[in-house]
């Protein structure tokens, strides 16, 4: 980090492989703009209005003005739970943010933001915010379960405001095919820049850690089940039976509750030879029979003894002619 403050950070990672810049900054970006916590108002009840095309006597701005204010009053929270705030003001003059009755869990960034202006000696303005949490935008909805009298508004939850980003060509030693990134950040306050690049980072971390994790056995198993379920249904219901296996191969598949031929094709060598009495002779014989249908199963070879196999697409090709 080269640069921070309440509203604005410079951030710059480097080196960095050539094509990691974009590679980072696109997807950095895109989090830091629709992913951070934070917290806004989503609703306001005013004493003495029932909906937003009304006006508050002696308030200047009617109440689609003022609803537009409470919209930009920037919150920071001190909790994830929903909370409510309170507005009383009586007597002419200007209504601010910071004429908000605070509670410990909230608090507001912009005390200074105009909310509405009283113009009379026996104006008042009284209203309760509902604050709740979240990520991103969430628009105004008049939902059926409001009570009445409980005007919605815009929910702007992502304290990030605006997020930019570069990248440079930058070199190591005599090696000049390195990169730099240059992250900016600004936010409104509630939220610093370093604290929204930590929240997006670990969002990313998350998200990717999932790739990190898979094993080659769990994608081997993932292919093998989609290839079986692209055989078709008249070959992957036939019954074992119609193979014409001997019966101790037939014996060993049904004991080990495998009845069809797709059964057999969702297990691998492994798997097959670890059924009782199912040794490389009935691998073998079980490999030939269903080449005869035109199946294909890579499974049940071992990479010294995989043979020139058909594509299965065109065995697939082949049956389906055959049914037609």
């Amino acid at each position: 980090m080269t640069e921070s403050g309440e509203n604005y950070g410079m951030f710059v990672i480097e080196p960095l492989p050539r094509g990691f810049g974009v590679t980072l900054g696109n997807p950095l970006r895109r989090v830091l703009l629709s992913s951070i916590n934070g917290s806004a108002i989503s609703s306001v009840k005013i004493e003495g209005v029932e909906h937003e095309y009304s006006t508050v006597p002696y308030v200047k701005e009617d109440v689609v003005d003022i609803l537009l204010n409470v919209k930009s009053i920037n919150l920071r929270a001190h909790t994830s739970r929903p909370g409510k705030l309170r507005l009383r003001v009586e007597g002419p003059g200007e209504v601010k943010a910071g004429d908000i009755i605070m509670s410990p869990d909230f608090e507001i960034v912009n005390p200074e933001f105009h909310i509405a202006t009283l113009d009379g000696p026996n104006s008042k303005l009284e209203m309760d915010l509902n604050v709740e949490t979240g990520k991103g935008y969430e628009p105004a909805a008049s939902g059926d379960g409001r009570p009445i009298g409980e005007l919605p508004v815009d929910a702007i939850y992502t304290p990030v405001r605006k997020v930019n980003y570069t990248v440079e060509r930058t070199r190591v030693g005599q090696h000049t095919d390195y990169e730099r990134l240059n992250v900016e950040v600004w936010t409104n306050g509630a939220v610093s820049p370093a604290e929204a690049m930590r929240q997006a980072g670990q969002e990313l971390v998350e998200h990717f850690f999932r790739f990190s994790t898979v094993s080659e056995s769990q994608s081997q198993d993932g292919d093998r089940m989609m290839w079986a379920a692209a055989i078709p249904s008249s070959q992957y219901n036939m019954p074992v039976e119609n193979l014409n296996l001997t019966m101790r191969t037939l014996n060993c598949l049904k004991r080990a509750a495998i009845h069809k031929v797709g059964e057999v094709l969702e297990r691998d060598r492994d798997e097959l030879l670890r059924i009782r009495n199912f040794g490389e002779k009935s691998l073998d014989e079980l490999d030939e029979r269903l080449r005869e249908i035109g199946i294909t199963h890579p499974g049940l070879w071992t990479q010294e003894s995989a043979p020139d196999p058909l594509p299965v697409a065109a065995a697939s090709e082949q049956a389906i002619e055959e049914e037609a």
